[in-house]
């Protein structure tokens, strides 16, 4: 019980940053964070399961793999590869970059969607909530 606790403290901690960081670069860097969270924790990724029928019927897997896509360009950007990540990953890290250096454009699909991923990091956390008060 006091690890869920811990557990729902740190993820909340996490989500506020998600909420009060301004539009910018360090506004994908806070839901990078919130992901990375959730990622390094096997029993709040199984909550987001695609095999759960409440997850099914509020569309989690799809909000949550959005959000994974921050968080997997931001992963992309910092490691030096040699290896083909493949044509959507390149897209993802390429409009990474320009947020990160200062190109705000409304055709990047991150940056047009910014206020819809703080939507979208607030629902799934409200399924990770609700999980975590039933613990």
């Amino acid at each position: 019980m006091k690890s869920s606790k811990k557990t729902k403290s740190d993820l909340n901690k996490k989500l506020q940053k998600v909420l009060q960081t301004p539009a910018s670069f360090d506004f994908f860097v806070a839901i990078h964070d919130f992901i990375k969270h959730i990622e390094s924790n096997p029993s709040l990724l199984n909550v987001l399961s695609h095999r759960i029928k409440v997850n099914k019927e509020l569309n989690i897997p799809n909000k949550y793999a959005f959000l994974r896509q921050i968080y997997q360009g931001l992963e992309d950007i910092n490691i030096k590869s040699d290896t083909d990540l493949g044509h959507s990953r390149y897209l993802v890290m390429r409009e990474l970059k320009q947020i990160q250096n200062g190109e705000f454009s409304e055709s990047n699909i991150f940056w047009r969607k910014r206020e819809l991923s703080r939507k979208l990091a607030n629902l799934v956390y409200g399924r990770l909530d609700t999980y975590l008060s039933e613990s």
